[in-house]
């Protein structure tokens, strides 16, 4: 769901960055160091989940897990996510430096609105609720982010992307099914080994 350089105007690159900006600030208040390496755990997660991706057209096809992340994370997505586009811009050039900020909401903000849904779906961890929440996180997650991409792309460039904009959510499609499929595991599989990370404050 990378955005590739180049192909934002200057404007929206700002705008971007603004909200991701504020973002960082929300997540870095809200850090505990009880929860680093929860934090640490999905960071990396979605990182080589992400990394490993097919370019489209202006944009990539990978999976995202940012919708399970943003259940156990919170405003604390934007630190965790910031690192790991950062080094993958870095290392692999993948991304890039002048769209981090639109990439970081692209991917944080489907998973702050999961966090906030997953509040009332998880106050009971019943294995019903846990698979719910997981498909939740992965139909929202990704559809989510390919929803906001496409936004972005359509203010920014209008009829121009029009095409692209449809390749990029079709593409994404299997993406749905795989990331469901790995949040669902996810969260059953932490339910029972450490029930406490799902606890609400």
């Amino acid at each position: 769901m990378h955005l590739s350089e180049g192909v934002l105007h200057s404007s929206t690159l700002l705008v971007g960055a603004a909200v991701a900006i504020v973002g960082m600030a929300i997540g870095l208040k809200q850090l505990k160091s009880d929860r680093l390496s929860l934090t640490a755990l999905f960071a990396s997660a979605f990182f080589v989940a992400s990394t490993i991706h097919i370019p489209v057209g202006i944009g990539s096809v990978h999976l995202i897990l940012n919708g399970v992340a943003g259940i156990f994370l919170g405003w604390t997505v934007f630190p965790a996510f910031l690192i790991a586009l950062a080094l993958q811009a870095l290392l692999f050039s993948f991304g890039g430096f002048s769209v981090l900020g639109v990439n970081l909401c692209i991917m944080a903000l489907p998973a702050l609105v999961m966090h906030y849904l997953s509040r009332a779906l998880l106050r009971e961890l019943t294995r019903k609720r846990l698979i719910s929440a997981g498909i939740l996180a992965g139909v929202l997650g990704v559809g989510g982010s390919a929803l906001i991409a496409s936004l972005v792309l359509a203010m920014d460039g209008g009829k121009q992307y029009a095409d692209l904009i449809g390749l990029l959510i079709v593409s994404h499609l299997p993406v749905f099914v795989v990331d469901s499929l790995i949040s669902v595991g996810v969260l059953l599989t932490l339910a029972k080994m450490m029930p406490e990370t799902l606890h609400r404050e």
